[in-house]
């Protein structure tokens, strides 16, 4: 009996994607190890668990073997290659180590705004558990502000009552 062809998307469960990128990893390094060995090839996999853990494989040690002249050939063949692939996405590929920079820059900006969204996130909390228990509010000024509020959304509500009673007065004219 054959293997039942598995949809690919993504898992919506934290868990059951943690528990699937555990099973399956063993057999993707498995096969990058068999790869390197049967065609003879430099290989690097890197991978990073669901959590945000990563994990490397690298075939053959080749690369630590060439001499000080191999690794600065290689090394220079690899950016012209990097280069070209920024290119095509429309980046400064002719300055890597300026971009590389540019996103540590970008890395930095997103995690301040990721703090201040933290923050406003914590402060709105901190409002949804007074309103969820108004008597336990002991600042006067939370109160006049809560107060204020409720008055403010009883005028809409007494306005959208109004609009909608006189649509319905205008349903019945004959």
């Amino acid at each position: 009996m054959g293997r039942k062809k598995l949809d690919i998307a993504r898992l919506d469960s934290v868990k059951a994607r943690q528990v699937k990128y555990s099973k399956r990893k063993v057999g993707l390094l498995k096969k990058a190890k068999e790869l390197s060995i049967l065609c003879d090839v430099d290989l690097a996999v890197v991978m990073f668990s669901p959590s945000g853990k990563p994990t490397h494989f690298v075939g053959h040690d080749k690369f630590c073997k060439l001499s000080l002249d191999d690794r600065e050939q290689r090394k220079a063949y690899t950016m012209k290659a990097l280069e070209k692939a920024y290119e095509k996405l429309n980046l400064d590929g002719g300055d890597l180590e300026n971009h590389t920079i540019d996103r540590r820059e970008q890395l930095g900006v997103q995690t301040q705004q990721l703090n201040e969204l933290k923050k406003k996130l914590f402060e709105k909390k901190e409002l949804l558990r007074d309103w969820k228990n108004p008597y336990n509010v002991e600042s006067l000024e939370k109160i006049k502000i809560m107060e204020d509020h409720l008055q403010t959304t009883l005028y809409k509500l007494k306005d959208l009552k109004f609009e909608l009673s006189e649509r319905e007065i205008e349903g019945w004219s004959f």
